[in-house]
């Protein structure tokens, strides 16, 4: 009775090890053909399958800046005169408060949030004037910046809201989140661009394969405040023997091509002139040495 029991026991054992050796799931009520998890609902799977022609946003190799930096709640200022012997003192670093201002001291609060650097400028220096005419200029500088995120949620390693620098790509925002884990999906990640209530919806595809493995830059958009990359649990990939492949959905899985290559070396070819005014030199006999002038 003893050795049926352990028999019966060690074969569940090894069935569920292969189930989850060939893509299943252990969830709370047991093993599960169809894990849950984060799921691309039916409206973002639309608009993402929508987008067959790669939209004409930044990418990874033509990055753009971005536009002027908006200061909000959060971020910190440098307020001070230009000239050292201004009769002006301010406080040091200058926090915007959750109402949108920042205390100038003696001189009073103003409002800040929503205004660009240089608007936070016009605005100090007018403040301050009217108190003190002989101020002199003052400059605004952004020395704590953290009010421009991005976020990264689903099935990564480390989720959550991470500060945009300005130059970050989808791939770098998956790197920051601990990369992908073991249940992600590689085909189905959507880049979703913050848009107004009742407005246009901007869910982009992102083709991970393509870009970690080829190179292909297409689809590794350059990032925006309130960017949101998400990243659903596998589709039903099924347990072996009803093992499924997930779908390649446009514009991934594309066709490549790749680059011509060097001629081979010693090969009797023409020489070419790297730079600016290429032009292909005369043809070489065969074993001729090339020297750089």
């Amino acid at each position: 009775m003893g050795n049926t029991m352990s028999r019966r026991v060690l074969a569940a054992v090894l069935r569920a090890a292969m189930l989850l050796m060939t893509g299943c799931s252990l969830s709370s009520t047991g093993l599960t053909f169809f894990p849950e998890g984060h799921r691309l609902i039916d409206a973002a799977k639309a608009l993402r399958n929508s987008s067959a022609e790669p939209l004409p946003l930044p990418r990874e190799l033509d990055k753009s800046v971005l536009p002027p930096y908006t200061v909000e709640p959060g971020d910190v200022l440098l307020v001070t005169p230009v000239d050292l012997d201004s009769p002006v003192r301010l406080p040091a670093d200058q926090p915007v408060l959750p109402d949108g201002t920042i205390n100038l001291g003696r001189y009073g609060r103003v409002v800040v949030a929503g205004k660009t650097v240089d608007e936070i400028e016009a605005l100090v220096r007018e403040t301050v004037r009217a108190q003190e005419p002989a101020a002199g200029p003052v400059i605004v500088r952004v020395v704590t910046r953290v009010s421009k995120v991005y976020y990264v949620l689903g099935e990564v390693n480390a989720p959550g809201a991470f500060t945009l620098s300005g130059r970050e790509t989808v791939l770098d925002g998956i790197l920051a989140a601990g990369g992908l884990n073991d249940r992600g999906s590689r085909k189905d990640i959507i880049l979703s661009r913050p848009t107004r209530a009742g407005g246009c919806r901007v869910v982009l595809p992102v083709c991970y394969y393509e870009i970690v493995q080829l190179g292909d830059t297409t689809t590794n958009y350059q990032l925006a405040p309130g960017d949101r990359i998400f990243v659903p649990t596998r589709a039903n990939k099924g347990c072996w023997p009803f093992q499924k492949k997930e779908p390649e959905c446009p514009p991934c899985g594309g066709p490549q091509t790749a680059c011509p290559a060097p001629p081979a070396c010693g090969s009797p070819t023409t020489t070419p002139i790297y730079g600016p005014t290429a032009k292909a030199g005369p043809a070489l006999p065969a074993g001729s040495v090339v020297r750089s002038p």
